[in-house]
C-alpha cells in the first residue's frame, strides 16, 4: 500500500506511528467522571405527566389528530406508537415547527431554521420527511429569509400525510386499542 508513496514526507512507519501514538490518545482511561461525559445540546423529552384521559375523550382521537396533539397522554401515545413503527419522523418535524413558531429573534429563528432544514427537510437528512419536491422547493426559498411562516407549506403536508396514515394505523394498533378498554 506504501509502494509509490516515498515521495511523500511521511513513511508508511511514520504514518503507522502517528497513527498507533493517536489510538492510543483515545484509548486511555478518563481521569474522571466528568471525562465521559458527552455533551447534548437537545432539551431531554420531559415524560408526560398528565394520567390516562377518560374513555370519551379517548375515542375522540379516532377522528381528529388535532385532539391527540392537544392531549399530553395522546401525544405520548401516539408518539410512542411511530417510535415503534420506526416512523416517528413526520411528528418530530411538526413538533419542531410549532416550536420554531414560537421563537421571537431573528438570529434564533434563523440557527432553528437551519437546523430543522438540515434534519427533516435537505435530501439525506438523518430524519427526512416524505415531500414532494415542489413543497420542498418551496421550504427552501422560504428560509432564504425565515419567518414565523417559513415551513407553513411543509408542516401541513405533513400533517396531512399523518392524519391520513398515521392515524388510522394508531387507531388499530394496540397501543390505542388499550387505551380504550
Amino acid at each position: 500500500m506504501c509502494k509509490g508513496l516515498a515521495a511523500l514526507p511521511h513513511s508508511c512507519l511514520e504514518r503507522a506511528k502517528e497513527i498507533k501514538t493517536k489510538l492510543g490518545i483515545l484509548l486511555q482511561k478518563p481521569d474522571s467522571a466528568v471525562d465521559l461525559v458527552i455533551p447534548y445540546n437537545e432539551k431531554p423529552e420531559k415524560p408526560a405527566k398528565t394520567q390516562k384521559p377518560p374513555l370519551d375523550e379517548a375515542l375522540q382521537w379516532r377522528d381528529s389528530l388535532d385532539k391527540i396533539l392537544q392531549n399530553n397522554y395522546g401525544l405520548a401515545s401516539f408518539k410512542s406508537f411511530l417510535k415503534s413503527e420506526f416512523s416517528e419522523e413526520n411528528l418530530e418535524f411538526w413538533l419542531a415547527c410549532e416550536d420554531y413558531k414560537k421563537i421571537k429573534s431573528p438570529a434564533k429563528m434563523a440557527e432553528k431554521a437551519k437546523k430543522i432544514y438540515e434534519e427533516f427537510i435537505q435530501t439525506e437528512a438523518p430524519k427526512e420527511v416524505n415531500i414532494d419536491h415542489f413543497t420542498k422547493d418551496i421550504t427552501t426559498k422560504n428560509l432564504v429569509e425565515p419567518s414565523p411562516s417559513s415551513f407553513d407549506v411543509a408542516q401541513k403536508r405533513i400533517y396531512a400525510l399523518m392524519e391520513k396514515d398515521s392515524l388510522p394505523r394508531f387507531v388499530r394498533s394496540e397501543f390505542y386499542q388499550e387505551l380504550i378498554k
